[in-house]
């Protein structure tokens, strides 16, 4: 049995749109663009290779079962706070789009951030295990922090509140002079910045126009483990372990741990607690100097005291030697009397000898005693803390001195610049940025008076149109072709009647002309023509029926079928 081709005229396919090829790729794009406006994807890092030439991202994002392209835009990337590196299971933040020049669909990311924290823990365990391998967390390797030093070089960031924080620290324990070394301490480039800094202080020549500082303290306030990324880099730490001057980390809380507090000299628990441990406090040294003073005084005069007493004791022990040898020789003398010629004679010369050293023993007795007494006097004297006071107090005035003279020099040199911008004001005018303005409005003008047009003009446009399909849709209406003569012929339902043979005797009508609607009612069966037959689907055609007159204008003679 063959068949007959389908009419080209009824088929469906005759009422399909035709596309192009990149008509149909457009509308995919923005079908994906649409429906899958923002979405998070979770999944592995596949085929990075860093940025391109161009400065954009090209790579995918897998799981165990599927893969989707995946592109970071150059001005996104310079942004993101975390990189994507090989094989990291990140979460991916975008919009679904479509490559048409490849039929393929891809995720446009806007932001990114690491699967979770253990994503980052697992960096940050192997990076630290790596670097210790090295001996840079060695604590042989820890320097010992300078007890009071001149200058204090500062890596943070110069608009927070920790660099107020630690000023405030600075002049309420001990006035000491402060280098700040701007950096960001937050997001993309930070890392750089602070090793940048670490290496820039140990660069300063001794003497220089900038004084090269005796400590430096790298300090940040408390945030997340994202915020605190930077100071894990390893350029950071490498930084540290390579400085020649001591290095304070004060980053984060007490519960905040970064790689720079493992290689740093020393870690405060707050920014705050570094410029503490930095410098001494100033009362604390004046009640030192006061107390290392008074013990001083005290151990002083107890030498006195004990060399007073080790005096007069060796005193008392010359006289009673000088008294045992005066008695034996009394007594030797008193022995060999009788063998002496002349007892008087014998005696005369070494009694005489003896009474004058017994006069020059007692004076030299006390001239030595004299002596030592004005010696300890001295000692006495210079070891006084008053002496100790008035040094300080001429230190504090030559300080005040020299502080009065950067005053009036910084004041001299302000009022110099001062007078220099006033010149410099004066010869600037403000007419090129008038005139600029001036054609920026006339351009804002014209553009305007052309939106407007261009708006006008899409409206007439729109308005045409419009009034076209109204028109066609007015000729194709069936009210047109009732107003021709025609008439529409409705039963008691309000359905349409096409054939004489599908009313009956007695049925109600309803007919609608142009200008209104009639009821009609059937007085008789219809008289079919000739050859005419109609049948109901599942009826059997009935036979043919004379009709009789019916009430209201009767249709024109000839008049067929409307449809």
């Amino acid at each position: 049995m063959t068949q007959t081709p389908p009419n080209t005229r009824t088929s469906p396919q005759a009422n399909v749109a035709e596309f192009s090829v990149s008509e149909l790729a457009n509308a995919i794009k923005r079908a994906l663009e649409e429906g899958f406006g923002y979405v998070r994807l979770r999944g592995e890092v596949s085929g990075f290779r860093g940025p391109h030439s161009s400065g954009h991202c090209y790579f995918a994002m897998k799981d165990d079962k599927s893969k989707v392209d995946a592109v970071i835009w150059k001005g996104v990337y310079g942004k993101l706070r975390f990189r994507p590196e090989e094989g990291m299971e990140v979460i991916a933040t975008g919009k679904i789009s479509s490559f048409p020049g490849s039929s393929k669909y891809q995720i446009v990311i806007e932001a990114l951030e690491p699967a979770g924290i253990g994503a980052l823990m697992v960096q940050l365990e192997e990076r630290k295990k790596r670097l210790a391998a090295e001996g840079l967390f060695a604590p042989e390797r820890k320097r010992a922090i300078p007890f009071l030093p001149r200058v204090v070089g500062i890596v943070t960031s110069p608009t927070g509140a920790v660099i107020r924080d630690m000023l405030a620290g600075f002049t309420e324990r001990f006035p000491t002079r402060v280098i700040i070394w701007p950096a960001r301490v937050q997001g993309e480039g930070s890392s750089a910045e602070v090793a940048a800094a670490i290496r820039g202080f140990n660069a300063l020549p001794e003497g220089g126009a900038i004084p090269r500082p005796d400590i430096l303290i790298v300090a940040r306030g408390g945030g997340s483990m994202e915020d605190l990324w930077g100071f894990n880099d390893e350029a950071v730490v490498r930084a540290v372990a390579e400085s020649a001057l001591p290095v304070i980390s004060a980053v984060g809380h007490e519960t905040d741990w970064t790689l720079i507090d493992l290689v740093a000299d020393a870690r405060a628990p707050t920014p705050t607690k570094a410029a503490e441990w930095a410098v001494p406090k100033y009362a604390d040294l004046v009640g030192q100097t006061s107390d290392l003073g008074r013990r001083l005084f005290i151990a002083a005069r107890r030498h006195s005291e004990s060399a007073r007493q080790s005096f007069d004791a060796n005193a008392g022990r010359l006289d009673l030697a000088l008294r045992g040898f005066v008695q034996k020789r009394h007594t030797q003398y008193a022995s060999a009397s009788a063998r002496l010629p002349s007892l008087r004679s014998l005696l005369a010369s070494p009694r005489q000898r003896f009474d004058a050293t017994g006069r020059r023993l007692g004076r030299a007795l006390l001239a030595n005693t004299r002596t030592h007494t004005t010696h300890h006097a001295r000692l006495a004297a210079r070891l006084q803390p008053r002496l100790i006071e008035m040094r300080l107090m001429r230190t504090r005035d030559r300080l005040e001195t020299l502080s009065r003279r950067s005053l009036e020099g910084l004041i001299r040199s302000a009022g110099g610049r001062r007078v220099r911008l006033e010149r410099l004001a004066g010869r600037i005018s403000v007419e090129p940025l008038r005139q600029r303005l001036a054609r920026t409005s006339q351009r804002l003008t014209e553009l305007d008076g052309r939106a407007v047009q261009a708006m006008n003009n899409r409206i007439e446009a729109r308005r045409r149109a419009l009034q076209s399909t109204t028109q066609m849709l007015a000729s194709l209406s069936y009210q047109s072709v009732l107003s021709r003569g025609y008439a529409v012929v409705r039963d008691a339902e309000g359905a349409m009647v096409r054939a004489a043979v599908a009313v009956s005797a007695g049925q109600g009508l309803e007919i609608e002309f142009a200008d209104g609607r009639i009821d009609a009612q059937v007085k008789g069966p219809a008289a079919l023509k000739p050859g005419a037959l109609a049948t109901t689907p599942g009826k059997a055609a009935p036979k043919p029926r004379s009709s009789g007159p019916a009430s209201g204008p009767a249709p024109a003679r000839g008049q067929g079928s409307l449809f």
